[in-house]
């Protein structure tokens, strides 16, 4: 089946789709979004970075294991050195994750809409899977930069099949760290891998299968969105978030679909493993 909308995404590596959410479904996402402020655990909060690699095994073991759960993951400035809130609850959290699309029927029934499942057909899926999602509040002031990256680093398939949802549930600006694209980039193949460590005899229970390539910042073109926009991202593009400079934050709910059928396989080593007896939950199936 031929689509504009998987030319575009061929062509470019992402897709801008705006008023993709109603303001009512924007509302409801961004108070759920609040309210697992609220819900967030008083002790033991892991702090999440994608600069500073240095954690602990038991911070990577509650990572791994996220991915049918919804586990917290605070910024870095908002905790100190005893595991105490330096900041107020509501901007202290850096997103949570993994499993929001299954545990939690306000963003369950977005990301299994029928708009959605229209999109995913478009993009000639047969049989796609959502493995995981996200809020990310992106706070201002504390909300961190998110590096360089290809979202295949993580959601590996052979052949690629991940593509992300992406949707703004504030306006998002260069000030308050828009996403920004290196538009073509994803017909480069994958530049590095992040993935379960072989090596048994080590407490480092994830590592990276090469150094981080060094992409010019002149190559990112940064799209400003306003709130109910659906990006959608190819899982082989490179793209960024600067930090947080502004007064205002900058939520959004983004999930991944890959592909689970024509021999596509999901990579073993990826840190995001389906629970035993838990398979990814499906959006449709495509019959011949």
């Amino acid at each position: 089946m031929h689509s504009k909308l998987l030319d575009e995404l061929n062509e470019n590596g992402y897709i801008v789709i705006e008023d993709f959410l109603t303001p009512e479904e924007v509302d409801s996402l961004f108070q759920a979004g609040r309210a697992l402020c609220m819900e967030a655990p008083q002790t033991n909060r892991k702090i999440f970075s994608t600069i500073k690699q240095e954690d602990a095994q038991g911070k990577e073991l509650y990572f791994m294991e996220s991915g049918d759960k919804v586990r917290y993951f605070f910024e870095k400035g908002a905790v100190g050195e005893e595991g105490q809130l330096l900041v107020d609850p509501m901007i202290a959290l850096n997103k949570v994750g993994h499993a929001l699309h299954v545990e939690h029927p306000t963003f369950n029934a977005i990301t299994f809409s029928n708009r959605v499942r229209e999109i995913c057909w478009q993009l000639n899926y047969n049989r796609p899977a959502v493995c995981q999602s996200m809020y990310i509040y992106k706070n201002p002031g504390v909300g961190g930069e998110v590096t360089p990256h290809q979202d295949s680093w993580f959601l590996h398939t052979e052949p690629n099949s991940a593509v992300g949802f992406w949707l703004a549930l504030e306006d998002c600006t260069l000030q308050n760290g828009c996403l920004q694209f290196i538009k073509g980039s994803h017909k480069s193949g994958v530049h590095r891998r992040y993935m379960r460590n072989p090596d048994q005899g080590t407490s480092e229970l994830m590592v990276y299968d090469r150094a981080a390539p060094i992409y010019p910042q002149s190559s990112f073109t940064p799209m400003q969105v306003s709130k109910g926009t659906c990006i959608l991202i190819h899982g082989n593009v490179v793209h960024k978030s600067e930090p947080n400079r502004s007064q205002k934050s900058r939520h959004a709910y983004t999930f991944h679909v890959i592909e689970t059928e024509n021999n596509v396989k999901y990579s073993e080593d990826n840190w995001l493993q389906a629970p035993e007896g838990k398979p990814f939950p499906v959006l449709f199936e495509r019959k011949a």
